[in-house]
């Protein structure tokens, strides 16, 4: 008898601020609304804003019930993935039907670009926490880092986050992705903490190029620089901590397609296999070698660092 695949689901991740995150992919790959220069899945072939029902939800939901029966520590369900999850037009739907079903908390990373539309503050308005991205405060500067669809405007976006937080009882961590020489200069990051001070998230999470880019001249700033913009922007600023290791109590059966299912989604390092899958480096090392023997991974080197993604 096969053993059960979880073709939407991905992790648990091992994620900066939510533990071990059970993502939820609603998404076919890369389907999005922008194309970051920054983005660790590549670039967008043709951005959208279209909503659509891609995948069938009773399958969605079926794989998380069954899934959470394996015992595998989740601390959160996470909507993200391959694009931008908004553009589901079931994503509503798919928040509330998980939280009755598990108890568990929800998560929306969203790139904020449908914020602007009631329909969708109110779906998201079901889950627990909602990570939207706002890295950039004007018009040049967006379209130079997220290179948008040609109908999103940044101040539409911001003036949806702030519809959103007037709207939302949850918790906004509101992430700013920061790029060498595009969006961190001082009189854009002024612009930035002006609008930031309008949406009144609960935390701002500053982030920096830490995989591997779509475009290799995104080049992330420094820990130094990092720190002076976080007491820039007052005392609900972080820099996005490194994961801290959680014993994960239950390693999957098939090593091999439990790490596909992560690279497919993200580079990833050997640490943060180690971390998301609950096993060594020794025992990881067989099934990584024969996964770029097979060609299925590859390796890349990102600061310093090795990363393995889809060959």
């Amino acid at each position: 008898m096969n053993e059960r695949t979880f073709p939407h689901l991905y992790g648990p991740v091992p994620s900066r601020r939510l533990g071990y995150s059970l993502g939820v992919d609603l998404l076919p790959f890369k389907t999005c609304s922008l194309s970051c220069v920054y983005c660790q899945l590549g670039r967008t072939k043709k951005t959208t804003i279209r909503r659509r029902q891609f995948f069938s939800e009773k399958q969605i939901l079926e794989e998380i019930r069954d899934f959470l029966k394996t015992g595998t520590r989740v601390d959160f369900i996470t909507f993200s993935g391959s694009g931008e999850p908004t553009l589901n037009k079931s994503i509503g739907r798919l928040i509330r039907k998980i939280k009755k079903m598990t108890g568990l908390q929800v998560a929306v990373l969203t790139n904020s670009t449908l914020l602007s539309r009631p329909e969708v503050r109110k779906e998201l308005a079901a889950a627990d926490v909602v990570v939207p991205s706002l890295d950039a405060a004007t018009e040049k500067v967006f379209k130079k880092i997220n290179r948008p669809h040609p109908s999103l405007q940044a101040k539409k976006i911001i003036e949806g986050l702030v519809k959103f937080r007037r709207q939302f009882r949850g918790q906004i961590w509101l992430e700013i992705l920061l790029v060498k020489d595009i969006n961190d200069s001082p009189a854009h990051l002024k612009k930035l903490r002006d609008a930031v001070e309008r949406i009144k998230p609960d935390k701002i999470h500053l982030n920096t190029v830490v995989r591997p880019p779509a475009e290799k001249a995104a080049k992330p700033l420094s820990p130094e620089e990092l720190n002076r913009i976080k007491e820039f922007f007052g005392e609900k600023a972080e820099v996005v901590a490194s994961f801290r290791k959680k014993e994960q109590e239950t390693a999957p059966k098939d090593i091999s397609q439990a790490i596909l299912s992560i690279v497919r989604r993200r580079p990833v390092s050997l640490e943060d296999l180690e971390h998301s899958l609950g096993l060594t480096r020794e025992e990881l090392s067989l099934d990584i070698q024969r996964l770029l023997e097979q060609k299925k991974i590859k390796m890349v080197r990102h600061l310093e660092r090795d990363y393995f993604e889809p060959a």
